[in-house]
Order: structure tokens, then sequence, then C-alpha cells
């Protein structure tokens, strides 16, 4: 029994790796004041730069530079659509999924003349536990720049008061175009935690809603680093439990696994409902 409580807490913490990174990237983009909902397509493209990089020079930490610097760059060009095109987020957002959904096979085709999973790293070229250590310091890090640096004040007055942010003399334009950049780059890291981490390959879609689920994290958890990390937790939690349970039988009848596999979408959406309070978004969120 103790074996199995001990198993599931350590897929518990692997499953929350990529989400936490994710929500770490939603929390810095919407409390700035943009609304993120394209986590999905810049954990998807992390993935995928992770896993062809990684499995080309035979090294993860080579992978996971790849993924930081292709997180930039997607996280500039959505800050350049809606912050200097004023492009509405929402739209812009699931216009960046769909668009990263439909060029990545396209991009599997040209290198590998496929459009499924890239070539899998081996074993030894794969991240053990680092990705795990580095999510959890980077949510403390986030906590400690957040309240007792200026420019994560300068954060938090572009999300909740970005005149007063225009007043002392700061450019929002600028703190917001920083964040969103580094947005995408800790999504993309989410990603490739998947690829580079969970697993040792790209394949379609691999993401499987997490950056939803991230987006939702961030939600429940009043956008706040440590909260948010409780949320990513319990979603993980979740996540694991129901990988335990598949197979599982009451009497005679097997529980279908496609009723086990929606647990961890239930949780979320429960969570999401209000059924432990309510959240206040960042009161400049898309304006």
């Amino acid at each position: 029994m103790m074996a199995l409580i001990i198993s599931l807490l350590l897929a518990t913490l692997r499953l929350a790796t990529p989400l936490i990174f994710a929500s770490m990237g939603g929390f810095m983009s919407e409390r700035s004041g943009v609304v993120n909902v394209a986590l999905e397509g810049f954990m998807l493209t992390g993935a995928f730069a992770g896993a062809v990089v990684g499995y080309s020079f035979e090294s993860a930490w080579l992978g996971w530079v790849a993924a930081l610097g292709a997180g930039l760059v997607i996280g500039a060009l959505y800050a350049l659509f809606t912050i200097e095109f004023k492009a509405d987020q929402i739209v812009t957002g699931m216009a960046f999924n769909l668009l990263v959904m439909g060029l990545i096979p396209f991009l599997t085709k040209i290198l590998y003349s496929s459009t499924g999973s890239t070539p899998a790293l081996l074993v030894e070229d794969r991240f053990s536990f680092e990705p795990l250590v580095m999510a959890f310091l980077l949510v403390g890090l986030l906590s400690f720049w957040l309240y007792k640096t200026r420019s994560g004040l300068w954060l938090l007055f572009a999300g909740e008061h970005p005149e007063a942010l225009v007043a002392s003399g700061v450019s929002v334009r600028k703190v917001r175009w920083a964040a969103v950049s580094v947005s995408g780059a800790f999504a993309a890291w989410g990603g490739a935690s998947l690829s580079l981490f969970l697993a040792s390959s790209y394949s379609p879609l691999m993401t499987g809603g997490r950056g939803f689920m991230a987006l939702a994290a961030l939600i429940f958890g009043k956008w706040k680093p440590l909260p948010a990390l409780g949320a990513c937790l319990l979603f993980a939690f979740a996540d694991a439990l129901q990988i335990r349970l598949q197979g599982i039988k009451m009497g005679d009848v097997e529980i279908p696994v496609q009723f086990i596999q929606i647990l961890p979408y239930i949780v979320t959406i429960i969570a999401l409902a209000g059924f432990i309070g309510k959240s206040r978004a960042p009161k400049a969120l898309g304006r």
C-alpha cells in the first residue's frame, strides 16, 4: 500500500511539471494584462523544437535551450498581434493554437517524411528529474521576484493599474512585451518537459489540452504563483489517479477506460465552476 502511495505521489510530481511551466507562462502574460489562451500552442512549439534539436544533437539540454528560443519567438509574435496590432486577444490566442497544430505536421513531413511523431531520443539522452526541479525553482523565484523587486511590481501594476505605471514614467507597452515573450518561453518549457522528460519524442497533439488545464490552474490559483502550483498538483494528481484506475472493475463489470480518462478534465471543470471560492482577475486584463 505504501509503495502504491509513493508511486502515485511521484507520478503526480512528474505529471505536474508541464502544467507548472505553462501556468507560470500564463501568469507572466495575464498579470501584465494580456489574456493568453495560446498556451496550448506555445507548449506544442516547445515540445516540437525540443524534440527535434534534442534528437539531432543527442542532448536534452540543447533541446531545452531550443524550446526556450522557440518559445521566446512565438511569444514575441503573440505580443506583436495583441499589443501592437491590438487584435482581439481571445481570437488571436485560438488562432495561434490552430496555426501551430497545422504547422508542426507540415514541418515533420519536411524533416522526417512523416506527419506523425519525431524520432525518439535514447533513454540516456532524456531528462531524468531536472525539469521537475526547475519547475519548482521557477515558482519560488517568481514568487520572490513579483513582490520583492521593482520589475516584479511593474508587472503587477501593468495588469492592475497601468495608468499608475505610466505616471511613474514606465512604459506599459514594454513591460507587456517582455512579459508575453517570457510567457512563451515558460510555456514552451512545459511542452519540452513532455517531449524530453515524460516522453522521448514529439507526438501529434501530445499536450492533450494541458495548456488549457494550466490556464485553469492559474485562474483557480487566483493569478498567484504558489496557489497556481497547488492547482497544478491537484490536476496532476487527478491525471496520475486516472492512469492507475484504468482497467478497474466494479464486480464483474469493467469500467470503460474513456470514463476514467476524463477524470482530470472533470476536476478542472469543477475547479473553474467555483467549487472552492471565486477568483478575481487582474483589473486591466484584456485592456
